[in-house]
């Protein structure tokens, strides 16, 4: 009975956040559609500003019976992913949406590390050897066609990749077994997101309302896809899925998201990314996938060690019960 009730929600689990990894990967293009360098954070205010808007309805009575430690929370990863799509969205607005959303996929092996020393435990080396890959490759693709410096948009999008490791992780030792609201939760970070970007709109740029003035039907139907679309729906997603598994599990089965981000890069952007930046793709991809694999079978392994381990003792109590 257990096996017929836990793979339909592992198949459910990894459907959706494949379904994320597919939108996430055109959010590139989308947000490229729209910012320029004066108008990022505004934009960023009217998409968190959509979405806490059509989430409230749904929210008004759930915020009212969430706990201060729920509320908290929010408010703590609120601000993380602030920090994640204000570097996000400047470092898309200085590079293609190709080489935003390969180096974005960083996440994968950063989470792992992370989580690891965060819990005190370690990696096997073929691990770091996965990153160095991946590390190899992002600095390939950054070059473009020549060697040359990574760009200013390349640096910011790679921080952003760190602290979206961050995020994850804080996601899930503040929420993992606990009775929290993931909708709640999603709803304070986006209204967190709205505030602290509609208030600094002005002071990096144009605001929000100047910018929301100017939109053509074209770059609404962008910005209501991305507030939607990539933001309520996919972090609704996020959260439901990294409180039923483990944060590193949630980062690889969105590891697809570079292909989907290189796909709609060069199908329906344009991109080219040369030879040297194809190089760098395939070597990202590889030590993603390298890394992805090798961190869940440690995992697994570590898990029946355990469920070995608590076997043996069990029957070593039961046998001096018995004795």
């Amino acid at each position: 009975m257990t096996g017929r009730t836990t793979v339909p929600r592992t198949g459910l689990v990894d459907g959706l956040l494949l379904l994320v990894a597919v939108v996430w990967g055109s959010t590139y293009l989308a947000a490229k559609h729209l910012v320029t360098g004066h108008t990022v954070v505004a934009v960023l205010g009217l998409r968190f500003l959509i979405t806490s808007v059509v989430l409230a309805p749904v929210c008004a009575g759930r915020l009212r019976r969430a706990t201060r430690a729920e509320i908290g929370t929010g408010l703590l990863l609120g601000v993380i992913l602030a920090t994640i799509m204000t570097l996000e969205t400047y470092g898309i607005a200085g590079t293609s949406a190709t080489n935003a959303g390969l180096i974005i996929s960083l996440t994968i092996v950063m989470t792992p590390l992370l989580e690891n020393l965060v819990a005190r435990s370690w990696l096997p080396p073929a691990f770091f050897a996965a990153a160095t890959v991946a590390v190899v490759g992002v600095a390939l693709l950054a070059t473009g066609s020549s060697l040359r410096s990574p760009s200013l948009g390349d640096l910011l999008v790679l921080a952003a990749a760190a602290v979206r490791a961050v995020h994850v992780t804080v996601m899930h030792r503040r929420s993992a077994g606990r009775q929290f609201d993931s909708l709640t939760l999603t709803w304070l970070q986006l209204s967190v997101g709205a505030v602290v970007f509609c208030a600094a709109a002005p002071l990096t740029g144009a605001s929000a309302i100047a910018v929301a003035a100017h939109l053509d039907a074209a770059q609404w139907a962008d910005l209501l896809y991305l507030a939607l679309v990539c933001t309520v729906f996919a972090f609704f997603v996020q959260m439901w899925a990294v409180r039923t598994t483990s944060p590193s599990r949630v980062s690889l089965l969105l590891g697809t998201e570079p292909l989907w981000a290189l796909a709609v890069g060069v199908l329906l952007g344009g991109d080219h990314i040369g030879l040297t930046g194809l190089l760098g793709a395939a070597l990202v991809l590889a030590g993603t996938n390298w890394g992805r694999r090798t961190e869940r079978t440690h995992r697994e392994r570590a898990a029946a060690r355990r469920a070995t381990l608590s076997s043996r003792r069990s029957a070593v109590r039961a046998g001096g019960v018995s004795e």
